[in-house]
């Protein structure tokens, strides 16, 4: 019992007396790391404006911002840890020591990093962008060092990671995503007048892009129709909700036109038996 008083006697003495030689080192270390916290907020928000008002992408921007907090507090800490009586080339040494042994225990979470660390440098998309890989499409929203999020007309949110985008097949639509859709007409029909018609009617649906015209002409020549073919770009965000508005109009012109949608028949003819 008394050498287990003893032993906390001799803690306690230790603390003491670090305290009383490292005390105004350790307000110094304190305040040190709180002014590296705070100027570093501040130059990352600084960084973020000035890459905004540049016209810098977001996701540029906030890697810019991201990397001037860390230079700023990593700094802070560098110097605050000679004030607690650490020196700083052993701690940096036990640092990459144990950041090799890391390193090896997490190689898939730093393949996710140097992949995202690709996507941002050389942006192949970037947020607001249509995409579409690994069979998988939809408005990306955020792109991280970790991971890559898109998000969908159902408000799904899709988490990829990274190193599962590079080295794949990237479909890009920028904003707007292509609708592609297909209605027959009668092969009496006068296909001149009805493209007008379907294209006059597309003209009035809320939802597609102003700045890509819609595209109107002859598909194919089915067995009993001449199928239209139409092409326009959506926001993504909209891409079911404007199909069927279309698909609606559409309906509606070729009927208040005359023109027959035509469909499959079949002619049955029932012989006598000879005699």
């Amino acid at each position: 019992m008394d050498q287990e008083i003893e032993q906390v006697t001799e803690i306690y003495n230790m603390i003491t007396a670090y305290l009383v030689t490292y005390s105004f080192q350790i307000l110094g270390a304190i305040v040190v790391m709180a002014l590296g916290v705070v100027l570093g907020r501040k130059l990352s928000d600084m960084v973020y404006g000035v890459a905004e008002k540049k016209g810098i992408d977001v996701t540029l921007s906030r890697f810019f911002a991201n990397c001037a907090r860390i230079a700023i507090i990593a700094a802070a800490v560098m110097i605050a840890l000679p004030k607690l009586g650490i020196q700083v080339t052993p701690f940096l040494a036990a640092i990459g020591a144990l950041g090799l042994g890391a390193g090896l225990a997490i190689q898939g979470l730093l393949s996710n990093y140097g992949a995202g660390l690709s996507i941002i440098l050389t942006r192949p998309f970037i947020v607001g962008d249509t995409i579409r890989v690994l069979g998988v499409w939809g408005v990306v929203k955020e792109v991280t060092l970790a991971h890559t999020v898109l998000t969908n007309e159902d408000e799904e949110k899709i988490t990829i990671p990274n190193r599962h985008i590079i080295g794949e097949v990237i479909h890009n639509s920028q904003s707007d995503t292509v609708l592609e859709l297909s209605v027959g007409i009668a092969y009496e029909s006068d296909t001149a007048a009805a493209i007008e018609i379907i294209a006059a009617a597309m003209s009035d649906v809320e939802g597609l892009s102003q700045s890509r015209a819609v595209q109107v002409g002859i598909d194919s020549f089915g067995d009993s129709a001449i199928n239209i073919g139409i092409r326009c770009w959506v926001r993504t965000e909209k891409f079911y909700e404007v199909k069927f508005t279309c698909n609606q109009k559409l309906q509606d012109a070729l009927t208040a036109n005359n023109i027959a949608i035509p469909f499959p028949q079949r002619e049955v003819r029932m012989l006598a038996d000879a005699v």
